[in-house]
């Protein structure tokens, strides 16, 4: 899967497919909300705006995207 490495843990931040993310870091890893709020796993702590920028929409950009016919 894709994801953000943290800057500053290290940690990898990846959706499940659910809106969820998941926080992986070293042998453990843990389960949280979009917000940022834990639901699960060892690792009971997470950056809420990683979170949510992780588990938000992902927008088109025009410049990729051909251009419809007008």
């Amino acid at each position: 899967m894709n994801g953000i490495r943290h800057p500053f843990t290290g940690a990898l931040y990846e959706t499940d497919g659910n809106g969820n993310i998941r926080v992986v870091r070293d042998d453990r890893e843990g389960l949280f909300s979009g917000q940022g709020q834990w639901i699960a796993g060892e690792i009971r702590e997470a950056d809420p705006q990683l979170c949510g920028w992780v588990a938000g929409p992902v927008f088109g950009n025009h410049r990729l995207t051909p251009a419809q016919p007008g």
